[in-house]
């Protein structure tokens, strides 16, 4: 890594990887301070959250790095420019990622702006992912650990993000981190990784999503329409689901699992089929909302490449083609199980992750905004 001049402010989530990323940049000697992002407000009513849990953690490692601790509450931002997104979405029967909106809207510019407020240059992070500058531009790269690559998540960021970010730990697998912190005797070396998205923590999802969305009962019907069964509420469940459906041995039916394989929300009812594979859950292209481009443009208007349709896909060969408003429309050499509106489709050249955008249709047979095959693959 090159010389690092100036402050640099580490976000400091109370991980063994924010730990270890300020470790290496003080090991550089950097000039570095900590912050801890309070992005949720406790409520008792909604049970236990890890927040202050995460916070004292945080603010141990700064204690034993020797590095000045910034607490910033951000709740009210994150409630506007992520939750209420977050429920506006499961309300429509999408299936959103407020991680990636996350990154966007609260760690990757609420934060940047506050650390150049305490006099920064830049922000690290404890994302397992890279940045490589190339004739003065920006590339945003697959972290080097595949198992652990968060690139995934980061795709919203663009040029004036990355030339301001760091990712100490994107070099690294992540044993090494673990051997690293333990090795510096860092509080947090043998603390779990967090799982399941960030505000909820360990609470159970839908008594949490039910205090926003009133769970409206309805009908668990097949691909014919006939009644099978009853759900909890359209909107706990997404596209692939095989938990929760309460369907056991079907009078008439084989013996084998149930997956949800669509939602018809104005009926209220949620669609299920028996087979992991089921053709009901397959499709072949798709259509984005507008696209979030690393290096503010596409490579070209049409174009291929690879995808993932979720994180940890393995990656998918597809056919890009960018449309006049700026959506893109996706042809995949292979079908896709279970790609889901409300999830982000990101794209790659080899290691450079090259953008990503909301997912807003497919082909899918049930898909209720579906894509017709388009002229060039008919």
């Amino acid at each position: 890594m090159s010389r690092i001049d100036g402050k640099v402010i580490v976000g400091m989530s109370g991980g063994v990887d924010s730990s270890v990323a300020a470790l290496l940049l003080q090991r550089q000697g950097v000039q570095i301070e900590g912050l801890f992002m309070q992005n949720w407000e406790e409520d008792e009513r909604l049970g236990p959250c890890r927040a202050e849990a995460d916070r004292k953690d945080a603010l141990a490692v700064c204690g034993k790095l020797g590095i000045r601790f910034h607490h910033r509450n951000f709740a009210a931002q994150y409630w506007d420019g992520v939750f209420t997104h977050f429920v506006e979405e499961y309300r429509a029967g999408r299936t959103p990622n407020p991680d990636i909106l996350c990154n966007r809207e609260i760690k990757f510019r609420t934060f940047l702006d506050h650390a150049r407020a305490l006099g920064a240059e830049r922000i690290a992070t404890g994302h397992y992912a890279r940045v490589r500058e190339q004739d003065g531009r920006f590339e945003l790269l697959r972290g080097m650990d595949g198992n652990k690559d968060q690139s995934y998540f980061l795709y919203t960021l663009g040029q004036q993000q990355l030339a301001h970010t760091l990712f100490p730990v994107g070099e690294l697998p992540k044993p090494e981190v673990r051997r690293l912190a333990q090795e510096a005797a860092l509080p947090t070396h043998a603390k779990k990784d967090s799982t399941g998205i960030c505000f909820i923590g360990e609470r159970d999802f839908r008594e949490f999503l039910g205090h926003y969305l009133p769970a409206q009962s309805g009908d668990l019907v097949d691909p014919k329409g006939v009644v099978l069964g009853r759900h909890a509420g359209s909107f706990f469940y997404t596209l692939g689901q095989r938990e929760g459906l309460n369907l056991g041995g079907v009078r008439g039916r084989a013996q084998a699992p149930w997956f949800v394989v669509g939602k018809d929300v104005a009926r209220n009812r949620v669609i299920v089929d028996q087979g992991h594979d089921s053709p009901w859950l397959q499709s072949r292209c798709l259509l984005t909302e507008a696209v979030d481009w690393v290096a503010g443009t596409p490579p070209a208007s049409h174009f291929h490449c690879t995808a993932k349709t979720r994180y940890r896909q393995t990656d998918q060969a597809c056919e890009v083609r960018v449309l006049d408003d700026g959506r893109l429309h996706v042809a995949f050499a292979e079908p896709q199980r279970a790609v889901t509106p409300g999830q982000s489709l990101v794209l790659y050249q080899q290691e450079v992750c090259l953008g990503g955008a909301v997912i807003d249709a497919t082909d899918a047979p049930l898909d209720e905004g579906r894509v017709r095959l388009p002229v060039w693959q008919a």
